[in-house]
């Protein structure tokens, strides 16, 4: 099985390239990242040196590129998007355009050139839209895209024009979209690790607005899983959610944060809301429970104990957290002073 993974030194992509080896002693991977702010091969440091394993350095919208790796590989997964929704509202949305929708055309166009099995496309569930609190209503494959950042209306186009190839082209995608992960190896600019990371130095914790916006956890691992099963188990043309039925309001992730790193909660600050902020969001991952046989491994029972553990990896890596905020292109939204 040889695959090319795109955007694979980023958080979720290069957990799923260390899930991949350490699963399947047959495939070889090609791990395809731009290296932008949040691509950091430091992720990948533990299997540089395996020989199933090569690094190259691209951007998916480089046709040319593209078109050469993907000629070595019977399967391509795309990782690889700008996903900081703050940063597509206050900073700005063309990186949003170039790689959210610009580059998955450009593999779409290299797939369907390409003899690929499958192609993967991850997406997320913010293309949806947001829910009402407490109405127990959850995100299905067959609701209609409402986008409301320009973040997720990027994730949005993307997926359509995946749909649109697969009915034009017969391109075998797949499209997955996954809750909000949690885990080893995020960038410091999402919840978790930043209000860790800020908790440690007795920062102020910013909420925005009431705290009270739900958000569906699920860890980076059972997600590694569920997009294997997809690649392997999957259908193309179909979309699969992904989630572990674990809403959590920030609030909540919140106290619970500084209750495990024994904190007070006057660290925590409220202020304006983001524009656009999406209220709730909760996953229906009922397809893929029934049709491919996956489940989470981490449910919601044993959700503070993982969240124990996740903060309690970048505790311990002291060294990788202090890389990242010694480089240039440090995300001028964070505020370690």
């Amino acid at each position: 099985m040889k695959l090319l993974v795109c955007g694979g030194a980023g958080f979720i992509g290069s957990n799923f390239i260390r899930h991949m080896l350490n699963t399947h002693k047959n495939v070889r991977v090609i791990n395809y990242d731009k290296l932008t702010y949040a691509g950091n091969l430091e992720n990948l440091k533990d299997v540089e040196n395996d020989p199933r394993y090569k690094f190259v350095i691209g951007d998916i919208s480089d046709a040319n590129s593209l078109n050469f790796f993907m000629g070595k590989v019977d399967y391509v997964i795309n990782f690889a998007a700008e996903t900081h929704v703050d940063r597509s509202v206050h900073l700005s949305s063309q990186p949003f355009v170039m790689t959210n929708i610009v580059g998955v055309h450009t593999i779409l166009e290299i797939v369907r050139r390409n003899k690929i099995k499958k192609f993967i496309q991850v997406s997320t569930d913010e293309v949806y839209g947001s829910l009402e609190l407490n109405d127990g209503k959850k995100f299905k494959e067959s609701n209609i895209l409402s986008p409301n950042s320009p973040y997720s209306a990027a994730k949005a186009s993307g997926d359509v024009l995946c749909n649109a190839y697969f009915h034009t082209y017969s391109v075998p995608v797949i499209i997955v979209r996954p809750s909000n992960n949690y885990g080893p190896f995020q960038y410091p600019e999402k919840l978790i690790p930043f209000f860790t990371l800020r908790a440690l130095e007795n920062m102020p914790l910013t909420l925005y607005g009431d705290g009270k916006n739900v958000r569906d956890w699920l860890h980076v691992k059972d997600n590694c899983k569920a997009i294997d099963t997809a690649l392997l188990e999957g259908i193309p043309g179909e979309v699969y959610n992904i989630g572990a039925d674990n809403e959590r309001n920030n609030l909540e992730i919140t106290k619970s944060i500084l209750e495990i790193l024994s904190k007070p909660e006057s660290l925590i600050t409220f202020v304006n809301d983001r524009p656009g902020h999406d209220r709730r969001y909760a996953i229906d991952a009922s397809k893929i429970q029934k049709k491919l046989k996956w489940k989470p491994d981490y449910t919601r029972d044993k959700f503070k104990g993982a969240l124990a553990e996740t903060i309690n990896w970048y505790v311990k890596n002291k060294e990788w957290v202090d890389k990242i905020k010694k480089r240039a292109e440090i995300n001028p939204l964070l505020n370690w002073s």
